[in-house]
């Protein structure tokens, strides 16, 4: 009998603690194997399942999907629900009325809604400048280009916009050309416009794309131009080609996040993190974990750069990007 009854409290010590876990949610609008945002977002995956929440992930999550797909993750009980894109934002607030109780975070977004509807993102402004900064300074052509997607997302002209910015504040007579294409995971799309900039004398391609930032990188590759990753698998895909990545600590922002949902606080406005923040920015210019640069740049660009960083770190440097900044064309 005392077996029996030790059998017992093990079974119901086990359920109560599986009924108490915190589940977390990832939707993904692209492939975990693109090597860009997609990835990134997995990687959040990975973080909240160290932090002890029992999490599950959709990829290649349709726009026509995106409503059901929260809503299918609410009523199963995750909180955190995570949209990872900005593409996510409205879909969100009109599923987050219905689950009040549920914390649904999208990361790239504008804004939020009611207590529970809430975004993240890293001060895209911020290393937009930076890469327009270092862009100026290597060109030798004079002229520079950029490939992007979802024109007039806010995240993208803040970046977009940044980096124009960044090169006329340091060379006004660089030329900075913008190409927008439909698609964020079209490689194919975004090399053939990255080859028309470099075509067009372009010695600097820089972009924010998902998958589609692969085929920026294989034509820089192919043109021996520099380039612009999203991650350490675009550096290693072109070494000599790429002179930085963006490296987004979407981890670091998630984990803060999911900590306070688990300590019952809820938000629903949007989170920012810039080199100015409390605890840093969300992001950094990487081309290794050991290094910032590639080794191709020279030393006085790297200082200048930096410069320009602490400068935006203590707020001496403020910025106001807008729509016409990050304008298509010239």
């Amino acid at each position: 009998m005392k077996a029996q009854r030790f059998a017992i409290f093990l079974l119901t010590f086990f359920l109560a603690g599986a009924a108490s876990a915190q589940k977390a949610a990832v939707l993904l609008p692209g492939s975990i194997n693109d090597q860009s945002w997609n990835a990134v977002g997995f990687g959040v995956v990975t973080r909240l399942k160290t932090m002890g929440y029992d999490t599950a992930y959709s990829e290649n999550v349709q726009p026509a999907d995106y409503i059901e797909a929260m809503k299918d993750f609410a009523r199963r009980g995750y909180s955190p629900v995570v949209g990872h894109t900005g593409r996510f934002l409205s879909a969100a607030q009109r599923v987050g009325p219905e689950f009040p109780n549920v914390q649904f975070i999208v990361s790239s977004g504008s804004g939020g809604a009611g207590k529970n509807v809430g975004s993240l993102d890293y001060d895209n402004t911020h290393v937009g400048y930076l890469m327009g900064v270092l862009a100026a300074r290597l060109t030798k052509t004079g002229k520079v280009g950029s490939v992007n997607g979802l024109e007039g997302l806010p995240n993208m002209v803040a970046q977009v916009g940044g980096f124009r910015q960044g090169v006329k504040a340091t060379r006004p007579e660089v030329e900075v050309r913008v190409i927008y294409i439909k698609e964020m995971e079209d490689a194919a799309m975004a090399k053939e416009a990255a080859l028309a900039l470099i075509a067009g004398g372009a010695d600097f391609v820089f972009g924010k794309l998902n998958a589609g930032q692969n085929g920026i990188i294989q034509a820089a590759a192919e043109k021996k131009v520099f380039a612009t990753g999203r991650s350490f698998g675009h550096v290693a895909a072109a070494p000599a080609s790429v002179a930085t990545a963006i490296i987004e600590r979407w981890d670091e922002m998630y984990a803060a996040a999911a900590k306070e949902v688990r300590d019952g606080k809820m938000f629903g406005e949007l989170k920012t993190y810039g080199y100015d923040a409390p605890g840093g920015g969300g992001a950094d210019l990487m081309y290794s974990k050991e290094a910032p640069f590639n080794p191709a740049v020279p030393a006085a660009v790297v200082s200048e750069v930096n410069a320009v960083k602490k400068k935006l770190a203590s707020k001496q440097l403020t910025l106001t990007v807008t729509k016409e900044d990050a304008r298509g064309g010239i």
